[in-house]
This record gives C-alpha cells, sequence and structure tokens, in this order.
C-alpha cells in the first residue's frame, strides 16, 4: 500500500486496536510500531497518525521522527 492511498475506516479501526492494545502507559516503541505498520503492509506514518490520535506517544524511535 502507498501513502497515497487512503485507509479504509475497517483498516484505521484494525490499527487503532493494535496500537491500543500494544501501548502500555499511553506509550509504544518505535519497533512496535513499525512492526505493525509492517504486518499490516502499510506505511508506518500512518500508524504514527493514529498513535496521535489515540494520544499515545511512540518512543525510543531509531530514527527521531516520534
Amino acid at each position: 500500500m502507498t501513502s497515497e492511498t487512503p485507509l479504509t475506516a475497517e483498516q484505521q479501526n484494525e490499527i487503532e486496536k493494535l496500537v491500543y492494545n500494544a501501548a502500555r502507559e499511553n506509550r509504544i516503541l518505535c519497533s512496535g510500531a513499525q512492526a505493525i505498520a509492517q504486518s499490516l503492509d502499510i506505511p508506518s506514518q500512518e500508524v504514527g497518525r493514529i498513535a496521535n490520535k489515540l494520544n499515545i506517544k511512540i518512543s525510543k524511535c531509531r530514527l527521531g521522527c516520534f
């Protein structure tokens, strides 16, 4: 999936559930966010956007993006 392809509401809901379940104390590790993106074949930025929507911080980012 390219970043130009919008996510469906169903895809967004699935990502929200995965991010929420992976988060601990409103934080998710960057490696965890990347694993979610990779498992769903979506850009990691989409996972970051949804984490922001849920007020979940991405920590220990390897690239300094979050």
